[in-house]
């Protein structure tokens, strides 16, 4: 298939060279989709059905011909479709229609499935097959639920990036990532129940499913920091899938540089909801009704507009509630119709050349400037910050005292760039950014760790959806900031999609049994209302509490984990990093930092608690809990963290401690 491609001649199909760079752009593009990668197999799976599938499962994606695979009762599945020179499939993309029962069929309802095979492989090298009899009556019914080589691939080493899970992933998942592009999605996930593997799957199958309307609005998965982002980075590129874009939240709204940090009873005010409120009375407080008529002067005629046509003017554009710089643009040619209509009446036929012209003459811009003036959303934002007196004119009704003095700079700044804005100072700007110009909207959007983002957070990554859907995956368990989600519905409602469908993960398959077990005794204590994360994992994984008399113990017990196949992480409070980092040092133990790729030489990476969020490790060391509780500004946060690093491990984990372990472990 690739070679048919890059044999493709172009030179007589192109009417000039900006098609023919288009072209070839696209080509480029389909060949680096279709390149082999060494140890990704093409095919996973077979279906072998009863009867010939219907031909309505047969129809490819929008936009592509309907594909002949009604004519096969055999088929094999794989990341891709596949054809041969005759262009007869050979593969069955996994989110065409007629794949849904490999991921679906059971004893119970088998789909018109005989026989589902899985492929293993080792390296890209086929060297197993596990067979399912659907419709035989003679084989036990539970043999779905315990395949063998689900559970090697769950449990086989992380090494290098994020993986897809396209080969195992399971019912529930597999509801959650073909719903539909138009419906918004929240999916609640514990750790190790593949939330995140499912959100970009369920990417991969809307790009599928919906392609030409995707590519016209654009894609995003929105991640907690750069670390995560490039540990899913590989994923989507291996399902063929090279369009997406990748962001922080932090750099959507990147109107100015980030240099100042917030404590957090600020942090918790400027992300408020309420914020929107104040910035939109602030901003909508510079239009003031005009006082004065406006006279244009056309040749020897004056034209004169009142001052009480010019308020209804502005007062109905006010009330249309459109954006403040659109309504500013509309402004003068409203005032040029009203001058136009004076013209009419008076014999004139003028068209559209003399309204343009007028709401282009100085008097009109003039008084434009005077009623609705410009306003940069930077320096909006630094005069309620510096101003107490604006703030509070703004704000009241809607912020107590207490909290206009939290939010009021301490020293005066001279100038939007020389001001130290912090990251809740940045989502403010594009706040006040939107009320001034809309915002661009994406066709579908992906927030991964979604449960610490607070309101105004959330409704910066709203404004990227406005007309779009989103995928929001998280663990309320998990958030970690002064300003965590408290609930899924108060997230949708601040997103801009109330009516969101709230779904639930509660089958772990990452973390080992034992492991799970004791990290949820923190449960009670940091989200009461959630169940706990049931493992179906066979190995119950290795797992040890040990007593340690110094960072030298630690790193022992890294270098006894570095025997075992697989990539080893260890985990410590953020204050205890630079400790660490020394005596790994002294000890000539190479390490990584977060983020980047483990490879067969370096397997250890060491990571602070605060950006072990969403990554995982076949191996982890866990040093001082007590102090990853402490770290935080209050014990609920600390405990919250400590349930995220606790949950980071695939087959064991080791805690050590010196200080006594939190009494909510016990």
């Amino acid at each position: 298939m690739r070679e048919d491609v890059e044999s493709l001649d172009i030179r007589d199909v192109t009417a000039n060279w900006v098609n023919a760079e288009v072209l070839a752009r696209q080509i480029d593009e389909r060949i680096k989709a279709l390149a082999d990668l060494s140890d990704t197999p093409l095919f996973f799976g077979r279906l072998d059905y009863l009867h010939s599938p219907g031909a309505d499962r047969a129809e490819g994606a929008e936009g592509e011909r309907p594909r002949p695979e009604a004519a096969y009762q055999t088929l094999h599945i794989g990341r891709r479709h596949v054809h041969d020179a005759g262009g007869d499939p050979m593969v069955i993309d996994w989110r065409a229609p007629v794949s849904q029962p490999f991921y679906r069929a059971s004893k119970k309802d088998p789909m018109d499935v005989g026989l589902r095979r899985r492929f293993g492989y080792t390296g890209g090298d086929l060297t197993a097959y596990e067979d399912e009899h659907l419709s035989d009556p003679a084989e036990p019914s539970g043999a779905a639920t315990t395949s063998k080589l689900l559970q090697q691939e769950i449990e086989r080493p992380r090494v290098g990036p994020m993986r897809d899970i396209v080969a195992t992933i399971q019912p529930e998942q597999d509801e959650i990532v073909r719903s539909g592009l138009s419906g918004t999605v929240c999916v609640q996930g514990g750790p190790g129940t593949g939330k995140t593997a499912v959100g970009l799957h369920r990417v991969a199958y809307l790009l599928y499913a919906h392609r030409e309307r995707l590519a016209r609005t654009g894609t995003l998965v929105i991640g907690p920091n750069r670390s995560f982002l490039h540990y899913i980075e590989q994923v989507l590129p291996a399902l063929g899938e090279l369009t997406v874009q990748q962001a922080t939240v932090d750099d959507l709204v990147a109107h100015v540089e980030v240099r100042g940090a917030d404590d957090a009873a600020t942090a918790i005010v400027k992300g408020d909801a309420r914020m929107a409120q104040v910035l939109r009375r602030a901003l909508y407080s510079h239009v003031t009704m005009p006082t004065e008529p406006v006279v244009v002067v056309r040749g020897s005629r004056r034209w004169r507009v009142s001052a009480y046509e010019l308020e209804d003017i502005v007062r109905e554009l006010l009330d249309r509630g459109i954006r403040y710089g659109a309504a500013r643009e509309a402004l003068p040619q409203r005032i040029a119709h009203a001058v136009l209509v004076q013209m009419e009446r008076a014999g004139e036929a003028p068209d559209d050349r003399v309204q343009d012209a007028v709401a282009r003459n100085a008097a009109v811009k003039a008084a434009v400037k005077d009623v609705w003036p410009q306003v940069d959303p930077a320096k909006l934002v630094l005069r309620l910050l510096t101003d107490a007196d604006f703030l509070a004119e703004h704000a009241d009704g809607i912020l107590t005292e207490e909290e206009r003095k939290t939010l009021l700079w301490a020293r005066p700044v001279r100038s939007v760039k020389s001001a130290k804005w912090s990251a809740a100072d940045a989502v403010l700007i594009d706040e006040a950014a939107d009320l001034v110009e809309r915002t661009h909207s994406l066709g579908h959007v992906v927030l991964d760790e979604a449960q610490d983002l607070s309101p105004m957070q959330y409704r910066a990554v709203g404004r990227r959806c406005t007309t779009g859907s989103a995928t929001v995956l998280g663990d309320l368990a998990q958030g970690t900031t002064p300003w965590a989600t408290r609930t899924w519905e108060e997230a949708l409602a601040h997103l801009g999609k109330p009516d969101g469908l709230i779904e639930e993960l509660t089958a772990g398959f990452r973390v080992p049994t034992d492991v799970i077990t004791y990290a949820s005794r923190l449960l009670p204590h940091i989200a009461p209302g959630l169940a706990p994360v049931a493992s179906v994992r066979e190995n119950p994984g290795f797992f040890e509490i040990r007593t340690s008399a110094g960072d030298a113990d630690v790193v022992g017990a890294c270098e006894e984990l570095l025997r075992n196949e697989g990539s080893v992480g260890l985990i410590a409070a953020d204050a205890r990093v630079p400790a660490l980092t020394e005596a790994l040092t002294a000890a000539g133990l190479p390490y990584l930092a977060p983020g980047t790729e483990t490879t067969a030489e370096t397997r250890l990476t060491l990571v602070p608690a605060s950006l072990a969020k969403g990554l995982e490790y076949d191996y982890v060391v866990l040093d001082e809990p007590q102090a990853v509780v402490t770290g935080e500004p209050d014990e609920r946060t600390g405990l919250r963290r400590l349930y995220v690093a606790l949950t980071r491990a695939v087959s064991g984990l080791i805690v050590t401690h010196a200080a006594p372990l939190p009494a909510q472990l016990s």
